[in-house]
């Protein structure tokens, strides 16, 4: 489907940095630039715009969203909010199968490489993708599919952030982070396992407003 091939393609370009915070995403330049109609990039647009990766503006089209929009820290306030609640019923009710999940999720996400030379100055899709997997998979011992279903929803809304923020600090030590919350999880220490992940989830969107130095 065109569409769908417009707006991976998109999607893409935009997590890369190709189309820069705030840049304006014309659909008649895009179209031309894809070979494609108006209305198929209209289409994807439509999409990275419920997916939080463009911004539909009054009056004058679409665009990239921009570092300073609010909407990053009001997705970090929900998440700082909900994932350590999620968490603590995770690190309550979850049994060894989970917490096997867990500990091999980690080692996924340790052994993946965060940047490939072929995908640019931002981190690489493959440990994207590890990185959700161990985020979730700590949160899935709650057996709660309502509240995995939010923090699926909450993950892809702050991709755009997570990439920024990592890009913007990249002295951060993002693998002693989640080395701390697979170690207090796997200790069943609920208390230090949420005070992680808020701080873990807090210093993402701080970057994004010059406030310090993703989750």
């Amino acid at each position: 489907m065109l569409s769908e091939q417009v707006y991976a393609h998109l999607r893409s370009a935009i997590m890369r940095g190709e189309h820069a915070p705030g840049a304006p995403l014309k659909p008649q330049d895009l179209a031309k630039r894809q070979g494609v109609s108006l209305a198929v990039v209209r289409e994807a647009l439509v999409r990275l715009v419920g997916d939080g990766f463009a911004d539909r503006l009054p009056n004058r089209g679409f665009a990239v969203p921009a570092f300073t929009d609010r909407r990053w820290q009001e997705i970090a306030e929900a998440r700082r909010a909900i994932e350590p609640v999620v968490l603590r019923m995770s690190i309550e009710r979850g049994d060894v199968d989970w917490e096997s999940r867990v500990r091999a999720a980690h080692h996924r996400l340790v052994r993946t490489p965060p940047y490939v030379p072929e995908e640019g100055e931002y981190y690489s899709e493959a440990w994207a993708e590890a990185h959700r997997v161990f985020h979730r998979t700590l949160l899935e011992g709650c057996g709660n599919p309502v509240l995995l279903e939010t923090f699926d929803r909450l993950w892809t809304a702050s991709e755009l952030a997570r990439r920024w923020s990592a890009h913007r600090n990249p002295g951060r030590d993002g693998v002693a982070e989640h080395r701390r919350l697979e170690e207090a999880a796997l200790a069943r220490d609920a208390d230090a396992a949420a005070d992680v992940l808020v701080r873990h989830l807090t210093e993402t969107a701080a970057v994004l407003t010059g406030g310090g130095a993703g989750g």
